[in-house]
């Protein structure tokens, strides 16, 4: 019982080791993400000429709703008012504690899916350096309206503009991580709720990103595909960690490797009086044998 408590007392700190290291590594992700900043500010014409491209685009493929979809949104305070604080507490709350409830219970998975958003956090900083977009709340001439700000000024307090980087729209990683922390609590949860919870909050974070006119459809679509990528890379990473660190699997004594065929017995040549002559091919004895009894 004494050696079980050492034991059990033993593992404490190597798991508060192992949280503060991913805490810490998290967080200087965390940092790099927002670090971007220093890198646009003096390219914020690029920032909105790259966001008429992206509406152009948009247009040309007939899906540029965003204008509409939050105008009818409007009419409705209630669902303003849940889009925008969705949009502020559904992503980085949601997103630590699925991170934390992975690292606890299901750690295989939370090694796979920690690489997902560094892989893709990796993807999404390189674009927001070559390509910086301004976001719609910026482009007030299109009739978007900054809701969350409306809102509420907690956001902005949080995340001050002044060390944010304002023109990172593409891809939306507000969407993508959501969906990457969808996908592992749809798949790991054991709860039937909580696994609703996983299939209809990424569907959410896509609603309010729009809808807040934080984001385009486009950049939601950009951060999915590329969250998807990280996810892709990570378990082919983790499958091939898992094969090296695979022993591998012991022969049972007698058994022989696949492919090997079994070593045939030379058999005995016997004279018509049954002594050994000698050991010889199946072939060759059979025709000793044959020429022994003929007369």
């Amino acid at each position: 019982m004494a050696a079980q408590s050492r034991k059990t007392g033993s593992r404490l700190p190597q798991r508060a080791y192992q949280i503060a290291r991913e805490v810490a590594l998290i967080a200087t992700a965390i940092v790099l993400y927002f670090g971007v900043r220093g890198l646009i500010e003096t390219r914020v014409d690029l920032a909105y000429r790259n966001a008429e491209n992206v509406i152009a685009l948009e247009k040309s493929a007939g899906v540029f709703a965003e204008p509409e979809l939050q105008a009818a949104a409007g009419h409705h305070a209630w669902l303003i008012d849940a889009v925008s604080y969705f949009y502020i507490y559904g992503h980085w709350p949601v997103l630590l504690t699925a991170l934390l409830w992975l690292l606890i219970r299901h750690r295989d998975a939370y090694r796979t899916f920690r690489n997902a958003m560094l892989i893709s956090g990796g993807i999404g900083l390189a674009i927001f350096a070559l390509f910086p977009v301004a976001p719609p709340r910026f482009l007030v001439g299109y009739g978007f309206i900054d809701t969350v700000t409306q809102q509420t000024s907690a956001y902005r307090v949080l995340q001050p503009p002044a060390f944010v980087n304002q023109y990172a729209a593409v891809p939306s990683l507000h969407f993508g991580w959501n969906l990457l922390m969808g996908i592992a609590i749809a798949g790991l949860a054991g709860q039937r709720l909580l696994r609703l919870f996983g299939w209809l909050m990424p569907a959410a974070m896509l609603a309010s990103i729009v809808l807040t006119a934080n984001h385009y459809l486009f950049d939601g679509l950009a951060g999915g595909v590329i969250a998807l990528v990280g996810l892709l890379l990570a378990t082919r990473l983790a499958r091939t960690r898992a094969g090296r660190q695979t022993p591998p699997a012991r022969r049972p004594i007698g058994q022989r490797p696949a492919g090997e065929r079994p070593v045939e017995r030379q058999a005995e040549s016997r004279d018509p009086s049954g002594h050994v002559l000698a050991q010889a091919d199946p072939a060759v004895s059979t025709s000793i044998q044959v020429s022994a009894k003929l007369p």
